[in-house]
């Protein structure tokens, strides 16, 4: 049985000795350690393989035992014996050739996304930490169970830090977003408000449709938002449609008297960052388990003409 550990340990000689020889003692095997340095204290990050039948909490007694405090226990698998180093390496290798995959690769790399026992509606016996990195004008957020660690709150804004720069010369080289390109077709294209629903239409035929959906009976501590649904045909996506459809549903949710938009996905959605980096709003990205969540303020929006 796999499981990733993280355990605080005092910053003093032999402390991971002896928790190395508390888990040799158990008949609990360590398969790869990852160390994240503090002022008086160390995180340690370790992949161990114990007999089987063994459960969280007796992972945890054993890292207690053995000095361990703040012992966060989620069952694993064999994927995550990958090298650390070589994980970011790849990482980067993928934000450079595709950088607004960027809230799907962060997702993956600090576990947020695929590893196991991850359950971004847990209670609160089980808080979720949050780490946040800012791309352009658009805040990303993660989420997990086991708090992030001074060094990974630092690797991510170094990732979002080249996300940015590759995106502004991409930007600057293109003189426009390339990701969202608007061809001479895509200008001819006309978009139609009709009750909550905006619509792209190109000779009658329907190419985009968004429309807003009803905000909960009370308004939150964020003022009234709507829930929001985007699709565009597949033959013309990547021409800026997405972007002025999510433009002109702002703007009829402020006309509404709204002071949000809000839009979930699945954390894999490519499209997602260049929409609302397109788009110039301060977006807010979340990320939690495979779920993916776009906050868009339109308090600052000009309202459609009535």
């Amino acid at each position: 049985m796999l499981w990733r550990v993280r355990t605080t340990l005092p910053d003093r000689p032999g402390t991971l000795a002896v928790l190395a020889q508390r888990c040799g003692e158990a008949g609990v095997n360590i398969l790869g350690l990852q160390i994240f340095p503090g002022i008086a204290e160390v995180t340690d990050e370790l992949m161990i393989r114990t007999p089987m039948g063994w459960e969280a909490e007796q992972v945890a007694e054993l890292m207690t035992a053995s000095g361990g405090s703040d012992v966060v226990v989620l069952p694993s698998r064999e994927a995550a014996l990958a090298d650390q180093p070589t994980r970011y390496i790849r990482a980067a290798q993928m934000i450079l050739e595709r950088p607004l995959s960027f809230p799907d690769v962060v997702a993956r790399l600090f576990d947020t996304a695929t590893e196991p026992g991850r359950d971004p509606a847990a209670g609160p016996g089980a808080p979720l930490d949050v780490m946040e990195m800012t791309v352009g004008d658009v805040v990303v957020q993660v989420r997990r169970q086991t708090p992030f660690t001074a060094t990974e709150h630092a690797r991510g804004a170094a990732l979002a830090d080249l996300v940015t720069d590759v995106v502004q010369r991409s930007r600057a080289a293109a003189g426009a977003w390339a990701t969202e390109p608007v061809t001479a077709d895509a200008a001819d294209v006309e978009y139609v408000v009709d009750g909550p629903t905006v619509t792209a239409l190109l000779g009658g035929v329907v190419v985009g449709r968004a429309t807003l959906l009803e905000p909960p009976a009370a308004g939150g501590p964020e003022g009234t938002v709507h829930g929001l649904t985007v699709t565009v045909e597949p033959a013309w996506r990547r021409r800026g449609i997405g972007t002025r459809l999510l433009l002109d549903t702002a703007r009829l949710a402020r006309t509404r008297g709204a002071d949000g938009l809000v839009l979930t996905t699945g954390s894999d959605n490519p499209a997602v960052l260049p929409l609302v980096l397109a788009a110039g709003m301060r977006g807010l990205i979340k990320m939690a388990g495979g779920e993916l969540t776009v906050r868009v303020p339109v308090n600052k929006v000009r309202p459609l003409p009535r």
